[in-house]
């Protein structure tokens, strides 16, 4: 079980993923949560950098879907002026979701890259469905919901169990 919480690739940002590389992989589509993981969970619209990511995205050939958790009013406000198709209230880490967003963009699960904040929802959603799962820092820690607090708990306690097992290395900062 605890397995499936790991991450294919740990980043620090969205900025800091080789889209190139993995564009020469084989994937074409990026499933990416919203909330701190492209902004801070209270912040209404992408920044200028996260722009120029998104325009990165399209430039090198990638189909993009936000799927939330979040609510219609906030993921919409968001999304719809860049033309990002999105799934909310998505209830990650459930399957449908992924798949949905997998038929918008018309592409499998080995085309498939999900970014996000949480092992509890975007990884493990993902890699139960055999995606290229991508763990972010989260943003904005302050700003997160009492659900999304909960989560960082048990993560903690699976982070400890993992790295008992051998199954999660630090990274090195230096």
């Amino acid at each position: 079980m605890f397995e499936r919480l790991v991450p294919k690739l740990r980043v620090n940002t969205v900025f800091d993923i080789s889209l190139e590389e993995l564009y020469r992989q084989g994937y074409r589509g990026i499933i990416t949560d919203l909330d701190n993981t492209l902004v801070g969970a209270k912040a209404p619209l992408a920044t200028p950098e996260l722009l120029l990511w998104f325009a990165k995205v399209k430039e090198l050939g990638f189909k993009l879907v936000i799927v939330s958790n979040n609510n219609m009013d906030r993921v919409s406000r968001f999304a719809t002026p860049l033309n990002i198709e999105f799934v909310h209230q998505a209830r990650k880490p459930s399957n449908s979701p992924f798949l949905r967003a997998m038929k918008l963009m018309e592409l499998g699960p080995e085309q498939t890259i999900v970014v996000g904040d949480q092992m509890l929802t975007d990884v493990y959603g993902g890699n139960r469905l055999g995606l290229y799962t991508v763990l972010v820092m989260p943003i904005s820690v302050k700003d997160e919901g009492i659900g999304t607090r909960i989560n960082r708990r048990v993560e903690q306690i699976a982070l400890t169990r993992l790295r008992k097992q051998g199954l999660w290395q630090e990274e090195d900062k230096s």
